[in-house]
């Protein structure tokens, strides 16, 4: 077809080979798409920090540790992304944290149940929490704001009843206790990495080729490359750096991954599988983004409101399990302090919108180690509690201001 003269020339594809990579960097700045680079560089900016306060805070040992420290938040903070990607909210996933692990260790310890038994009491005790809050908030029309503060003084007292005098529960079951306290053989933490790195590569590659025959616009090859690259590097220095525990009190001690970092991690990949390759993540990302939009196309937003909250306290007990495990034990103030706060600033730190429509659940984990990292760092350096709570508000803060402005950028730009 001939073109004529003044007319336009359609653009090319974003992602077209001959678009490169600093090009889209500068066109997604200019959009507000900036996704999780200011987490990583803040990551960065963290650690050598601190390592130059401190020359232990990045040793093998000290970063292994952080990981299992994170392992529990970072799991409750997975169901509050998928929560705020509804636009909602749950105020009570610290509290009912801390109820499920306690009906856990009270049917451990007190009924003489076993571990594997007392742990799928204490998750199905989440999940049923999470339906009734969600049902409620759904079908009676009461802000989820409301309905989980209401939850977070209900089933704090629940906590207290079940454990009753005692105040605190020591927990003995290997199964229960090794959930947070075992390191996989060696090997298994390689081949594990190993299969990471050629599940993505594998997963990027025929991703690439699909778009590539429907005509969509596809991954270029430098960017692929140069993410396939960066990923493996970083699972494979994890698997070293966890493998491998020089404490500076003994010899050199080799040890597997925490078995805690595995679970968080598999959690973290089954919902970003679940959020970005199913009907039913889409869904949610719908209903987030426009709730009557999505039930005029057919979505039943009621249920898939409803599920969200089941996923958000059925994590919650998983994470208040962990923690339980962590400590070798459940006492009155479980699940309280700052765990609520934590979950709820991980997601958002990590890159997950408080208006609802955009997010990852790998946010979960990145503003997880964003928070554990400050902690840790500041202990070794034995600044004060509330020293460590104003500069995590401070980065919350940030974090959310960063939001707004992407927001208002992202509108402005039409994207």
């Amino acid at each position: 077809m001939e073109i004529k003269q003044g007319a336009r020339k359609p653009p090319a594809a974003p992602n077209a080979e001959g678009d490169t990579l600093g090009r889209r960097l500068i066109r997604r700045l200019s959009q507000g798409d900036i996704g999780s680079l200011p987490v990583l560089l803040g990551l960065v900016l963290i650690a050598i920090i601190f390592q130059i306060a401190n020359s232990n805070f990045l040793t093998p040992l000290n970063l292994t540790n952080l990981m299992v420290q994170i392992s529990a938040v970072g799991t409750i903070s997975v169901g509050v992304v998928l929560i705020l990607l509804l636009g909602e909210i749950d105020l009570s996933v610290g509290a009912v944290s801390g109820f499920t692990s306690a009906v856990m260790a009270v049917l451990s310890v007190k009924l003489g149940l076993p571990g594997v038994v007392a742990i799928l009491a204490g998750v199905l005790s989440g999940f049923a929490i999470g339906l009734f809050q969600g049902w409620w908030i759904t079908k009676m029309r009461v802000p989820s704001f409301v309905v989980t503060l209401a939850g977070s003084l209900g089933w704090q007292g629940a906590l207290l009843w079940v454990l009753g005098s005692t105040g605190t529960v020591n927990l003995n079951d290997a199964f229960i206790v090794g959930l947070a306290n075992t390191r996989l053989n060696l090997w298994a933490g390689w081949v594990i990495g190993l299969l990471v790195v050629i599940f993505f590569v594998t997963n990027s590659i025929l991703q690439r080729s699909r778009r590539a025959k429907i005509g969509l616009p596809a991954q270029a090859t430098a960017q692929l490359l140069t993410k396939t690259i960066l990923i493996s590097a970083v699972v494979l220095a994890a698997v070293a750096i966890m493998s491998v525990n020089r404490n500076p009190r003994s010899s050199i001690a080799i040890e597997g991954v925490p078995t805690a970092v595995i679970i968080l991690l598999v959690i973290i990949v089954l919902f970003n599988f679940i959020t970005t390759r199913t009907q039913y993540g889409r869904s949610i990302f719908a209903v987030g983004g426009n709730a009557e939009a999505a039930r005029r196309a057919g979505i039943n937003v009621d249920f898939v409101r409803i599920s969200v909250f089941v996923f958000g306290s059925t994590l919650a007990a998983v994470g208040g399990i962990l923690a339980g495990s962590r400590l070798y034990a459940v006492n009155q103030s479980s699940g309280g302090g700052d765990v609520l706060l934590n979950a709820i600033a991980a997601a958002v730190i990590g890159g997950t919108s408080l208006f609802g429509g955009r997010g990852s659940t790998w946010s979960a984990l990145l503003g997880a180690l964003v928070i554990g990292a400050i902690a840790n760092g500041m202990d070794l350096l034995a600044f004060a509690s509330s020293v460590r709570f104003i500069v995590t508000g401070i980065v919350l803060l940030l974090a959310v201001t960063l939001d707004s402005i992407t927001r208002a950028r992202r509108e402005q730009s039409g994207t």
